[in-house]
């Protein structure tokens, strides 16, 4: 039996810690749960061993998992990335494992013996003093040693409820001594659940609101969920009696996950009619996965080449041998999409992971993976970590795109992720773009990937027609400085004539790219990346769209204390503003990062 065991924790540092083992044994790539400094953290071993530390280890709290949460590869992926990307293994660890809503953080607090003598010291202070209370923040300190007095262990959260008081007077508190605090992080229980009401009988005299809900129950088949009745016009009180009256009974089932609201309607990709391109690429992936050896294919065809059908059946075959695919896409917004597509051909075998979902939809999600009851898995890139079983296909669609790289600690590459995933899972890895990154077309240039070519539109449907129109000469013809030509205002307006719809495309946001001085001509910058600052009109704030840094509108130039202050540029907003402005009979929608925060959003806009 070993004795000790080395944990990968959340924390900022290059190491991992040792700790004595309980009485359950871990096991290596599960969690457990271990005091540090002066909290809990939930951890990942690393390893188990007999080798004593130079100093006294604490003995693990809690063993969180009877089998590893972590398997052999992705333990030796996270192990890779650390060194690769520089990051430590414990922040590595804690992005793989989308399991923070089983862990629940938690604070109590007492009194002291300090604390009581202070209690009691108040009480000689007289009315007056009491009287000040409210204003008085010592006699607020008071309050909450005498909320204490009264209890054992009290959590923080109703601490705070009862008495009002922040955590600024806890500190002080405790600094004091007047109060203990400790760390009560545990184990939760992260499963969704919904109550069901389960009509048992409709006998009996039953009054209108009775009546109401029983009629509910009867049109549902005998079932329905307790929130469908608490949206009837009943008191809450009703569902009550019947269920002492012994006519419904109550129970709890998982709660059901929703795909997309997207979900299409019509024929799926795998009835499209594959062209001689789409074949030889398509076997050529086959023939990689079959093999189960790791292998790179890059997919580079022109937009509406079919790109999605090839890979899709690809993902279909895998699915009829029993084995396992992952589809990664670079945005949560086309999450949604995506997963749309995969359940129309997949049905229940789709797992959706992206930040968007809540942490417990994470959990859920891991844990349909990791049980083998999801074996087609789509997400953005942290879907990469997916706990999948015998992974054979690794796609990564749009791989060009720079939404694959993760900004906070670790800051990894998706797709090259991806790739040595598949390294590590002996999988067929496919990279798929239309532009695709310099560096994945120069591999297979160079023959170290397989490079997969449709040159050909599905059923050689044309190129859109491209019209390139000179401004400069739309100001000669008209005088004016407009955002939009003439030609697309008349274009525009033909196609709302008809009915139909219009896009139009600006890869900026904000509402004026540039703010400068008149006087001086100084160009207000970020006080980080000396970049240009972005105006918003909403909010009237200008914004730095690489490190996020935001100041107010200055009412006068920095430099030259001019008043003169000019906006120039366009963004996504002012096309906004001015498209209302050009078609207010039109109904407009505005797509880019500050109106679609979640991928509600993104499905409300389309």
């Amino acid at each position: 039996m070993p004795t000790y065991c080395d944990v990968a924790l959340p924390v900022p540092l290059e190491m991992v810690f040792t700790y004595r083992i309980g009485d359950r044994l871990p096991v290596a790539g599960g969690r457990v749960l271990v005091p540090f400094r002066n909290e809990r953290l939930s951890g990942v071993v690393t390893a188990l061993h007999d080798r004593e530390p130079s100093m006294q280890a604490k003995t693990v709290l809690q063993v969180l998992d009877a089998e590893p949460v972590l398997d052999a590869h992705l333990m030796e992926l996270a192990q890779w990335i650390s060194q690769y990307y520089l990051a430590p293994l414990g922040e590595v660890v804690r992005t793989m494992l989308p399991l923070g809503a089983e862990i629940r953080k938690a604070r109590i607090y007492r009194i002291t013996e300090t604390g009581h003598e202070a209690l009691h010291a108040s009480a000689s202070m007289g009315s007056s003093r009491r009287a000040k209370q409210d204003i008085d923040a010592q006699m607020r300190e008071y309050e909450v040693l005498d909320y204490l007095a009264m209890s054992d262990d009290v959590l923080e959260s109703t601490l705070r409820s009862a008495t009002g008081a922040d955590r600024k007077l806890l500190e002080n508190l405790v600094r004091k001594k007047w109060i203990a605090r400790e760390d009560a992080t545990g184990v939760r229980d992260a499963r969704r659940t919904v109550q069901i009401a389960v009509l048992k009988e409709a006998s009996g005299k039953l009054n209108d609101n009775q009546r109401r809900i029983v009629d509910l129950l009867e049109q549902s088949g005998g079932r329905a969920m307790v929130d469908r009745i608490r949206d009837l016009p009943v008191p809450r009180s009703t569902l009550q009696t019947l269920i002492k009256r012994g006519l419904i009974d109550l129970m709890e089932e998982p709660a059901g996950f929703n795909v997309s609201s997207m979900k299409k309607r019509g024929p799926s990709h795998l009835d499209f009619i594959f062209n001689p391109e789409q074949k030889a690429a398509l076997t050529s992936i086959q023939n990689s996965v079959n093999e189960r050896q790791f292998s790179v294919s890059l997919l580079h065809g022109v937009t509406g080449s079919g790109k999605t059908a090839v890979y899709l059946a690809a993902m279909q075959a895998v699915l009829e041998s029993g084995r396992s695919a992952l589809l990664m896409v670079p945005e949560i917004g086309l999450t949604p999409a995506a997963a749309a597509n995969l359940h129309q051909v997949f049905g229940d075998e789709v797992a959706i992971l992206h930040s968007a979902l809540s942490a417990d939809e994470r959990a859920e999600q891991w844990h349909r993976i990791r049980r083998g009851e999801a074996r087609i898995v789509v997400g953005t890139r942290s879907a990469v970590f997916a706990p999948v079983h015998d992974l054979a296909l690794i796609v990564v669609d749009e791989e060009h795109d720079r939404s694959y790289k993760q900004e906070e600690t670790p800051r990894y590459h998706g797709r090259d992720v991806a790739v040595m995933r598949g390294k590590l899972s002996n999988a067929a890895v496919v990279l798929a773009s239309a532009t695709p990154a310099i560096e994945s077309y120069h591999n297979a240039e160079s023959k170290k990937y397989k490079l997969l070519e449709l040159t050909q539109r599905v059923e050689r449907r044309p190129l859109p027609e491209v019209e390139v129109v000179d401004m400069k000469f739309d100001f000669q013809q008209s005088g004016e400085d407009r955002l939009f030509s003439r030609q697309l205002i008349e274009e525009v307006t033909e196609r709302l004539a008809r009915g139909e719809q219009a896009m139009i495309l600006l890869n900026r946001r904000g509402y004026s790219s540039i703010v400068l001085c008149r006087s001086c001509g100084e160009t207000l910058q970020c006080k980080n990346c000396t970049i240009a600052l972005t105006f918003h009109k909403s909010g009237y704030r200008m914004e730095c769209h690489y490190c996020g840094y935001r100041q107010a509108v200055p009412k006068v130039c920095p430099s030259c204390q001019s008043e003169y202050i000019f906006f120039l540029g366009a963004g996504s907003e002012k096309v906004e503003e001015r498209l209302h402005a050009a078609f207010p009979q039109a109904r407009i929608g505005r797509l880019d990062r500050d109106t679609v925060r979640t991928r509600h959003d993104f499905e409300r806009v389309l």
